[in-house]
């Protein structure tokens, strides 16, 4: 028996905020720490660049990608990549995930979060990638269905609502979510969250899409100075849980399990994202008094470029240093590597890789789920 579309209720449910206090106020703590932390970031190219790539990362690996962080480092150092079509084609995919995220906040600057705000995203986020022939930058034209590869529509986990449903559920989202009767700004995404996965509007790349407009939002509504928070880390690591409590929202309308879990990942996330931040910050005041060492107006071009990039190459960083001799760049190279600030990958006599390992670190270690600087520490 094949099941019926699933067709959501118009927005704005009705939600027991009584239950959700507490994880609103931690929430909304750690989002403010985090706030103070980015308000005081003179380069967000220097701090926060790295982060977006790994969000990028992290959102399409939901999607079924294999391609890491210093993968992507990798392929832009050298812009190329080897004979594995398929990992190039993650790469991109991913690539286009942080030019959307760019896209996004030049966007809103003409216009909120809506239709062609959204087409616009996907368009850039399907440009030649897996799903490009999946109608980028249009709404669905056909019914989908949501099952495990291969199985039948009789086997689908869910069905989305039926085209001539799309304009009126897609109105009502827009309306929800650019209004301002909610009580909760938290409790606002994490509902337009769950809707905008229920509709379901595009063919291909509706996680993709929906993950982005978390940080999005948080950025329209200034809770953030700038769209930094990956919230992708949290669902890839829960994705079960993440999956079962959306389907809970839409079997038995179990608003207040689903909205505890995403404040709780707002919470956990804001908290890993200004650790990342203050160790970056840290790690680049240290390194700034030490190149002082190094006796070369060009030094602090270097620094700032491997902080942005901490995997280069000489041909990725020659118009980022516009020193007046290449020499010039190889000597601070070589510097670079003898002060242990940069590391040469092995295997290459030319056309070096050089990795700056503890940045990558920084970036890597909340993989740890036992991580976490507590707020303290951070002030």
């Amino acid at each position: 028996m094949i099941k019926k579309p699933f067709i959501p209720p118009k927005l704005p449910p009705k939600i027991d905020y009584v239950s959700l206090i507490k994880e609103i106020g931690q929430a909304r703590e750690a989002l403010g720490e985090l706030k103070g932390l980015l308000i005081n970031v003179s380069n967000f190219d220097l701090l926060v660049s790295p982060l977006l790539t790994k969000e990028a990362v992290l959102s399409s690996q939901i999607e079924g990608t294999q391609a890491t962080l210093e993968d992507v480092l990798k392929y832009e150092a050298e812009d190329k990549f080897s004979q594995d079509d398929r990992k190039e084609r993650d790469i991109r995919e991913i690539l286009n995930y942080r030019r959307a995220i760019h896209l996004a906040i030049k966007e809103l600057k003409k216009k909120p979060i809506g239709e062609n705000f959204i087409k616009k995203l996907h368009f850039v986020l399907l440009d030649s990638v897996r799903g490009s022939n999946k109608d980028r930058g249009n709404l669905r034209r056909m019914q989908v269905y949501i099952a495990q590869p291969g199985m039948p529509m009789e086997e689908a986990i869910y069905i989305p609502p039926p085209i001539p449903e799309l304009p009126r559920l897609l109105s009502n989202w827009e309306k929800y979510i650019n209004s301002y009767q909610e009580k909760d700004v938290l409790v606002q995404i994490g509902v337009a969250h769950y809707q905008f996965e229920a509709i379901h509007p595009f063919t291909d790349g509706n996680g993709r899409i929906g993950r982005l407009l978390i940080p999005i939002f948080l950025y329209q509504r200034k809770i953030l100075p700038y769209p930094v928070l990956y919230i992708s880390e949290y669902f890839e690591k829960h994705r079960r849980e993440y999956y079962d409590l959306l389907n809970q929202v839409s079997q038995k309308g179990e608003w207040e399990s689903w909205l505890k879990f995403f404040l709780d990942a707002i919470r956990i996330q804001s908290q890993r994202t200004a650790a990342i931040i203050y160790q970056t910050k840290f790690l680049y005041e240290t390194l700034k008094r030490d190149i002082s060492a190094v006796n070369s107006i060009y030094a602090i071009n270097l620094l700032d470029a491997i902080f942005t990039k901490p995997i280069i190459t000489f041909a990725s960083i020659k118009n980022k240093i516009k020193p007046k001799s290449y020499q010039t760049i190889y000597n601070l190279l070589e510097k670079f590597v003898k002060m242990k600030i940069l590391e040469p990958l092995p295997g290459r006599k030319r056309n070096k890789i050089y990795i700056f390992p503890e940045l990558l670190k920084i970036l890597e270690e909340t993989k740890n789920y036992d991580f976490v600087i507590k707020s303290k520490s951070i002030k």
